[in-house]
């Protein structure tokens, strides 16, 4: 467990940061047909470009058009124009100050489960890859995400999202379907559609 007392969405920007700084440009990650470069593109522009967060918006009820599209050519500008270390330490340094999302609790309320989420996405996309050891109050962080992420996965079945983690704590969305158990982390991911490398037990 990490002895920083930053908050959790700024170790966890600087901890993707490092990771992708390491892994270089070419890296796999669990974003279907994104390298490492095109996911520290995508950062840095939901950072730093607010015309682009319209097109984010759109994109994330799983529709596409003109705002998506500009979007994705302002990333694939910065990732074509701009050397890939540059663009990491704009993902390390995060939005200017003038920017609402350099804001303390407006970062951690629009950051804490995109960074993390991100963060595993490069983790587990490598070799031997494990999950990390959090601490109580880092996966309470992560539950509350994942209640919210639940109505994604939970469809017309229902779903229950239970901690492993915690005695007794549950998320019901729905009618009783699917029940979905894990730690938070794991719960977030597979809400997140990030099933293949969420370890949860599926009942």
């Amino acid at each position: 467990m990490s002895t920083d007392s930053r908050p959790f969405v700024d170790r966890e920007r600087s901890a993707l940061a490092d990771l992708m700084a390491k892994l270089g440009p070419d890296a796999a990650t669990c974003c279907a047909g994104w390298t490492t470069a095109h996911l520290a593109a995508h950062l840095v522009v939901r950072d730093r470009r607010p015309d682009a967060m319209a097109g984010y918006t759109v994109e994330a009820t799983g529709h596409g058009g003109p705002l998506v599209a500009w979007a994705h050519r302002t990333e694939d500008d910065l990732r074509t124009t701009t050397p890939y270390g540059t663009v990491v330490e704009r993902v390390r340094s995060g939005p200017p100050l003038w920017l609402p999302t350099a804001w303390p609790p407006v970062a951690r309320a629009v950051n804490t489960t995109e960074f993390a989420i991100h963060h595993e996405d490069v983790r587990r996309a490598q070799p031997a890859w494990e999950p990390r050891t959090l601490a109580r109050e880092d996966q309470d962080e992560l539950w509350s995400a994942a209640a919210l992420y639940a109505r994604r996965g939970a469809g017309r079945r229902g779903l229950v999202l239970r901690r492993t983690d915690v005695d007794g704590v549950e998320k019901r969305v729905g009618a009783a379907g699917r029940t979905v158990e894990g730690e938070p982390m794991e719960l977030l991911l597979w809400t997140a559609g990030r099933r293949d490398v969420a370890r949860v037990t599926v009942t």
